[in-house]
């Protein structure tokens, strides 16, 4: 891991994310100094700033967050002040004292803090009378309102193009899957091959949980939004085609796990094992076309039908071989695919 990655993102905050913090931070900033004359309002704008977030029910969260860490840190302030007079010990005295209270209260990282930054900022800003506590209470309310109110009237963020991403390369990669499986069961495979094929399954693990973190995320930025009635729909049906796909991933990575492990040569004489191979040739197509439906292309290529290729069981005779352990595994996760692609109803 480089140095730079410890400040650097993977890609950059949307533009419109740091426009709408700068419109939230400078309102806050001229509201509460109109408000609230006599002192700099650097609370209320903090407060715009850290509120204004990715989706607006994390706005909210973090207006919550800010709100309950300046009010604890503005009373431990306060009271320490009041007690033992203002000097440079009596701040370091306020930091500590914060964050073992917050400490003891368990909260949480973000507003532990809070606690500690705001104790810090009422003593070092030299005020510690009770009508200065109350001001620095009213600022920060007044810069976590409009930090919400900003965020959620300048186009509020709604995180559904991830989530198709995310899921539209999933589906490509399983449909692939499918068919790299598919046509191993035809020829004979080397030890590489095997290993490659084995790979390749496996990565479908971590794409399966992005796929389902987007979703979630996406989930999330319609609390509290004003658009979600236009998205709701989108969400949900990306939720009901994950859940689809989900279990066709654990069934085609134990089916190549199965083929790996009882591999040998003889396996694509089996005239049942060519049977298999073309059924999963089906399944790819149904994932393909069930990601199609959804309005989520996996790639380019055009879809040769739209017509469930998947339309009836496979029935096969027993195997002539001693390779019935494995076709039987087969079989069976064929089996459980086909349920979660095929409506019988």
């Amino acid at each position: 891991m480089g140095i730079t990655s410890t400040f650097r993102a993977a890609k950059r905050v949307p533009i419109l994310q740091v426009a709408k913090a700068a419109v939230a931070t400078i309102t806050a900033w001229l509201v509460a100094g109109w408000l609230i004359p006599g002192q700099l309002p650097v609370f209320a704008a903090i407060a715009a700033l850290l509120v204004v977030q990715p989706s607006v029910n994390q706005s909210f969260g973090k207006a919550i967050e800010r709100s309950i860490g300046v009010i604890l840190g503005v009373l431990i302030a306060t009271g320490i002040s009041l007690a033992f007079g203002q000097n440079s010990a009596i701040i370091l005295v306020a930091i500590v004292v914060a964050m073992l209270v917050a400490w003891a209260l368990k909260m949480t990282p973000g507003t532990s803090n809070q606690v500690a930054i705001s104790a810090m900022l009422v003593l070092a800003l030299g005020a510690s009378s009770p009508e200065y506590a109350i001001d620095r209470v009213l600022e920060t309310l007044i810069g976590a309102l409009i930090g919400i109110v900003v965020n959620t009237l300048i186009v509020p963020p709604v995180a559904v193009a991830p989530a198709r991403r995310d899921l539209a390369l999933l589906g490509g990669e399983l449909a692939a899957s499918l068919d790299r499986l598919a046509s191993a069961l035809e020829k004979p495979q080397s030890p590489a091959k095997l290993q490659q094929l084995m790979l390749e399954a496996r990565l479908m693990r971590p794409m399966r949980d992005a796929a389902d973190a987007a979703i979630a995320a996406g989930e999330e930025s319609l609390t509290l939004n004003p658009r979600r009635s236009a998205h709701r729909t989108d969400l949900a049906e990306m939720r009901t085609l994950i859940e689809r796909l989900s279990p066709i991933v654990t069934q085609v990575i134990g089916m190549t796990r199965a083929f790996f492990d009882h591999y040998d040569d003889a396996l694509a004489e089996e005239p049942t094992v060519q049977a298999i191979a073309e059924q999963l040739r089906r399944a790819a197509h149904d994932v393909r076309l069930a990601v199609h439906l959804a309005d989520i292309e996996p790639e380019p290529e055009p879809l040769t039908s739209v017509v469930p290729a998947l339309t009836a069981p496979l029935v096969i005779a027993p195997p002539r071989s001693g390779h019935w352990i494995l076709v039987g595994s087969l079989m069976e996760d064929l089996r459980r695919i086909r349920g979660e692609l095929v409506d019988d109803e």
